[in-house]
């Protein structure tokens, strides 16, 4: 919205700072920042007076998870409304990569809202049917590839774009679409089951979203891209500022959700967030590079197929507990410890995802 005051520059004042990508997206992410900081605590008190017991606590679950009764849900409307805020303040609102991430991350946010909304309300685990959110996912998710496709420049239309080699495309055709399902509502779901303890999911989401962020302020940028010999996608360098906002709503919300958490993202957070990882990487044509970079959620989403998978098949279970995480919990792993090394480990992918831009 405040871009429009470059109407206002001639070029040598301080409106024409409202050019600059890096410019907005640094005020992106210190609006999201002190709007996290401002409301949180306030949101916090509210959700508490309206939950009562707030979130439920599976029965099947770690026992060191009991003591964390009574903490309340869906903090992820902080960072949603963070995020919303800045980006509508500092993005360029003519943008379609923008409106494309942005409705997508505040319609899962939606479905993951009605599901905390039956579960505190119910007050059991069950929440929003999974099939039922299983399909509104893929019916947004179809929509968001659709829109991206016909975005896209004439030359990586459907086209999927490989890592690591110089002007390799796989054309999908009319299988993009639904390519392009399967990375926002996978995204999306293995970010929420990776959502399991204080501070797990929140900190390699922000992660992800540098990354990704950065990814789109160089494939956005023609000279960039052409020195790097990545596919030049015109328009998504503005993504970094909805990324931006991101990080700063991000580490607002951890200031609240570290150990101990004084409350919990929910699928109002962790479906919204995973959502809009796979819209970006949709619309940067980096969905591939998503599954290096989001490779710890990768394997959480893995770790519960495969327990499900085996366990229907010879009665038995591979890890202790799915997701993987409390795999680790059951074997005496304190909280903090797992959380951290998770982090060291979703830092490391990212740093792997970004080398993808160099070695081709």
């Amino acid at each position: 919205m405040l871009y429009w005051l470059t109407e206002f520059s001639d070029g040598g004042d301080i409106f024409n700072l409202f050019r600059y990508i890096t410019f907005r997206a640094g005020a992106a992410f210190f609006t999201a920042l002190v709007f996290g900081f401002i409301f949180g605590r306030p949101l916090i008190d509210l959700l508490r007076r309206k939950q009562g017991k707030g979130q439920p606590i599976r029965d099947d679950g770690p026992q060191t998870h009991f003591v964390k009764a009574g903490t309340p849900t869906m903090g992820g409307l902080l960072i949603l409304s963070a995020l919303v805020v800045s980006t509508l303040l500092w993005a360029r609102l003519d943008n379609i990569y923008v409106w494309i991430v942005l409705l997508v991350t505040l319609a899962f946010g939606l479905i993951g809202f009605a599901d905390d909304y039956a579960k505190v309300t119910r007050q059991n685990t069950k929440g929003v049917s999974s099939r039922v959110r299983f399909l509104l996912g893929l019916a947004i998710a179809a929509l968001a590839a659709l829109a991206a496709s016909l975005a896209h420049p004439d030359a990586l239309t459907n086209e999927l774009a490989v890592p690591f080699f110089k002007n390799v495309l796989i054309h999908l055709g009319i299988f993009f679409v639904p390519f392009g399902m399967i990375v926002i509502v996978g995204a999306a779901n293995a970010v929420n089951l990776t959502d399991g303890l204080d501070g797990l999911a929140i900190m390699p989401v922000m992660i992800a979203s540098a990354t990704l962020g950065v990814i789109a302020y160089v494939v956005g940028n023609f000279n960039f891209a052409e020195y790097l010999g990545v596919h030049f996608v015109p328009g998504t360098g503005e993504i970094l500022v909805f990324c931006a906002a991101l990080i700063g709503g991000g580490l607002g919300f951890l200031w609240y959700n570290a150990p101990p958490a004084a409350v919990f993202m929910g699928d109002t957070g962790s479906l919204a967030l995973g959502g809009a990882l796979g819209a970006i990487a949709v619309c940067t044509k980096h969905e591939i590079v998503l599954a290096i970079v989001g490779g710890l959620f990768v394997v959480e989403a893995l770790s519960v197929i495969i327990q499900v998978l085996y366990f229907k098949r010879t009665g038995k279970r591979v890890f202790l507990m799915a997701p993987i995480h409390h795999h680790f919990e059951k074997k005496g792993w304190a909280e903090p410890q797992i959380v951290i090394r998770f982090w060291i480990i979703s830092l490391i992918l990212a740093l792997i995802g970004l080398a993808t831009l160099k070695v081709r």
